[in-house]
């Protein structure tokens, strides 16, 4: 007989709810957040076991814990909700939704062979942050003194920093020698784990083929592989669009109106365009980045960069001509870790006529 469980987890407890495949509550109880107690509670439920909690901090450890021990585990994405709330009611409510079939956005979580590439891709992401905020925070002193930082990097070199510190007061220059010291070594810090990533990557085929797509390279591939993790999570390229942020989503309102007849005829009414909200943030800068690049290298060979002139032409505005490049570079990433094989410009030329 079924048994489908509902865990609301939190950093110190989780609370298990079960009901059967009824609908009729089982039972409930809190446990200590816990890997040990949690499989313990989990085995004492009758096979077959389907589980469910919501995608958080701790969902990708709950995933890696108690996934050998259920025939089905479901990560739910975060909804709002309304009306009363408790740790017990949220546990009963994602149970029920499980065996109903109602959860509309499941969260993918296992990683498999790419977890170390992704904690080591999360961590140059997060040294590339810090390193970014920590240059802004330089450029913020300078601006707040009227002292114009332009968009060039040498307020950062080593070579020009006492001239730049000179026209600040006094009083400010420990400040920014502080964060100046900050800056060298987040930036030490981001190099070495650029190359602890890349030293990783180079074990997995899948960043070999990717990183050969244009304008993704090395460190978008390292970035893109653990994200992805497999191409077969999605059937359609248009699944894989919205996955990424580049879906269009189109909305109208008083769609028909009165025919001279009497009957109801569409009205060519005004409707709304737009990219989806509900993506993933890392994948779309990692597409638009590499759309971007194929345009800047203008490269005259690449098939993609004719079709990005060639929708110019035909009256495209350029931020939807970059749009269409990066879904193009995103269907080609499905297309060459599906075939297991390399970009080649020359089988691309056909589609882009």
């Amino acid at each position: 007989m079924d048994r489908y469980v509902g865990v609301d987890a939190h950093a110190s407890s989780c609370t298990v709810a079960v009901i059967g495949p009824s609908g009729r509550r089982i039972g409930s109880q809190v446990v200590e957040t816990n890997a040990r107690a949690l499989i313990e509670v989990v085995r004492a439920i009758p096979r077959r076991r389907h589980l469910c909690f919501e995608e958080g901090t701790l969902a990708e450890w709950l995933h890696e814990v108690l996934e050998p021990h259920v025939e089905e585990l479901v990560v739910a994405g975060v909804e709002e909700r309304r009306g009363s709330k408790s740790d017990k009611r949220d546990a009963f409510d994602l149970a029920e939704q499980l065996r109903i079939g109602s959860i509309n956005r499941r969260v993918f979580k296992g990683r498999g062979a790419f977890k170390r590439l992704g904690s080591l891709a999360k961590a140059h992401a997060w040294m590339t942050r810090d390193a970014v905020r920590v240059k802004n925070r330089i450029k913020s002193v300078y601006r707040a003194r009227g002292i114009a930082c332009g968009q060039g990097t040498s307020v950062y070199a080593k070579s020009e920093r006492s001239s730049w510190l000179s026209e600040l007061p006094h009083e400010l220059q420990p400040m920014v020698l502080l964060l100046y010291e900050e800056h060298d070594r987040l930036v030490s810090l981001k190099a070495k784990a650029k190359q602890a990533m890349l030293a990783e990557a180079q074990h997995h085929r899948a960043w070999h083929l990717v990183k050969s797509c244009p304008g993704l390279g090395p460190v978008r591939a390292a970035e893109l592989v653990p994200v992805v993790i497999t191409p077969y999570r999605f059937q359609r390229r248009s699944r894989f669009w919205s996955y990424c942020g580049l879906g269009i989503v189109t909305r109208s309102s008083s769609d028909w109106a009165r025919a001279p007849d009497g009957g109801w005829v569409w009205a060519p009414v005004r409707q709304t365009r737009g990219l989806n909200s509900n993506f993933n943030r890392t994948l779309k800068k990692i597409f638009k980045g590499a759309a971007t690049s194929v345009i800047r290298q203008a490269s005259e060979q690449e098939p993609l960069y004719e079709h990005y002139l060639r929708l110019l032409d035909g009256g495209t505005k350029p931020n939807l001509a970059k749009l269409t490049i990066a879904r193009q570079i995103a269907t080609i990433t499905l297309a060459l870790w599906r075939t297991g094989e390399p970009y080649d410009p020359s089988r691309l030329q056909p589609t882009m006529t």
